[in-house]
């Protein structure tokens, strides 16, 4: 019967580590809440309207810091590309908003490593700039903006 012992110990540990987590995990989603709340208010398009290129490192940067759920971030596209916000800063927003998370970054460090968060963090951030231009050009080339 070790693998039963195994199973049980394996299982306390993973109840212990859960525990000890938790804390994080709830102050991530409760931060995250709050960023969500004031960030729409926020954001309006006098801040934006500087040129692709400051367009998206603004977008990618806010994205970055008001990590959200990816169904949210239709509304808030919605909501920027109304306000006048270019589409490049909005993909660039939205792409940020869901993959990188300066918010959950502790949570995340803790978690899976300090090392592997960082790096994740940042390789999110380059992909996310390049897949708005990407976007947004291909989209002008083949005539659909």
């Amino acid at each position: 019967m070790q693998t039963e012992n195994g199973l049980k110990d394996n299982f306390k540990k993973t109840i212990r580590i859960f525990i000890n987590v938790l804390p994080i995990i709830v102050g991530m989603i409760l931060v995250t809440s709050l960023v969500v709340t004031v960030f729409p208010e926020q954001i309006s398009s006098s801040v934006f309207g500087n040129g692709d290129i400051l367009d998206t490192l603004l977008g990618a940067s806010i994205g970055s810091i008001a990590t959200g759920h990816p169904l949210a971030s239709y509304l808030l596209g919605g909501e920027l590309l109304g306000g006048g916000v270019g589409l490049i800063a909005v993909t660039a927003l939205l792409v940020t908003w869901v993959t990188v998370g300066i918010i959950q970054l502790p949570a995340e460090a803790l978690i899976l490593g300090a090392r592997f968060a960082v790096y994740r963090n940042i390789i999110s951030f380059t992909a996310a700039i390049a897949i708005a231009f990407l976007t947004v050009y291909t989209l002008r080339f083949l005539g659909l903006t």
